[in-house]
């Protein structure tokens, strides 16, 4: 197999997966996305899932990322340390397949304090840079499930901290007292940003989610406006420990727009500039970065 003349790439996580087939011009000719993340693949199962997105894309070389190569996914391939560049990433690959399926090592960031770790954030980062997407030295918002604050410098991850907010969110609305009133659509809007300034304002967070369900039964707030303003405070919360990263003028907001409109919305609150990316082109200039590298 030849990865210069084509190669397939996936972003396979916890619940889900995305897989693109690129052409010999890095063009992206073909892609799918499921549900078949790797919790949902039975023990001694992953052989039959690789070959199942081959069945749908091709018989290709294979660049597999996230999740799928942590300790839970298929082979685990150990975390690069900060700082990491593509070229770290790519001398760090792992090879269930030789030759013929790799797999992405995450990174991680330690310090007498800190301790964290990423996989599939760190190919959309570093792919941007390859890109010309970020510069070189800037501070990289990266929203999901587990939110990434990322400081790259001279093109390399750095350091980085992560925040769990969507997944709060996500707890909050499905298992908790507020679940019937955060159970519409999050928008940006007047709800919106008054949950970004009380998330700006450093109260106490457990307190503040209380409160939503004390103002609706109250009569002190709509409750069509609760999910916006409960996403607003959480999300406000998140860029108040985020900007801590920084005092940059301009922060980069990464991921799918969905996510990234709120969350540069909140840092216009905050009285940063925003510059939104699509996670998808950075994931797919990654990949490239990383498969050139491969030779």
């Amino acid at each position: 197999m030849r990865w210069s003349e084509s190669f397939i790439t996936a972003d396979w996580g916890t619940t889900n997966r995305r897989a693109y087939l690129l052409d010999a011009g890095g063009s992206c000719v073909a892609e799918f996305e499921d549900d078949k993340g790797i919790m949902s693949v039975p023990k001694g199962g992953f052989g039959e899932a690789v070959a199942e997105i081959r069945g749908r894309l091709g018989d290709h070389p294979l660049l597999l990322a996230g999740m799928v190569g942590s300790n839970r996914g298929w082979v685990e391939a150990p975390y690069v340390p900060c700082p990491a560049g593509l070229q770290d990433l790519a001398t760090a690959l792992v090879w269930p397949e030789q030759g013929r399926t790799a797999i992405v090592p995450g990174v991680s960031f330690v310090d007498p304090d800190e301790a964290d770790v990423m996989r599939g954030e760190e190919v959309q980062l570093l792919g941007a840079f390859a890109a010309g997407i970020v510069p070189a030295d800037s501070l990289v918002c990266h929203p999901g499930t587990h939110n990434k604050w990322a400081r790259l410098r001279g093109g390399r991850i750095e350091r980085f901290r992560t925040v769990m907010t969507g997944e709060i969110f996500n707890l909050l609305r499905e298992n908790s007292i507020l679940s019937d009133l955060l159970s519409g659509p999050a928008e940006p809007g007047r709800a919106f940003e008054h949950g970004v300034r009380r998330g700006l304002a450093d109260e106490c967070l457990p307190a503040e989610l209380f409160k939503i369900r004390a103002r609706v039964l109250l009569g002190e707030a709509r409750a069509e406006d609760a999910a916006s303003f409960g996403s607003g405070l959480l999300i406000g919360t998140d860029v108040r420990a985020g900007l801590r990263e920084g005092d940059d003028d301009e922060v980069v907001v990464m991921g799918r727009p969905e996510l990234t409109q709120l969350y540069a919305e909140a840092l216009r609150i905050a009285g940063r500039k925003a510059r939104e990316v699509d996670g998808e082109q950075a994931f797919l200039a990654g990949a490239l970065g990383i498969v050139r590298s491969i030779g």
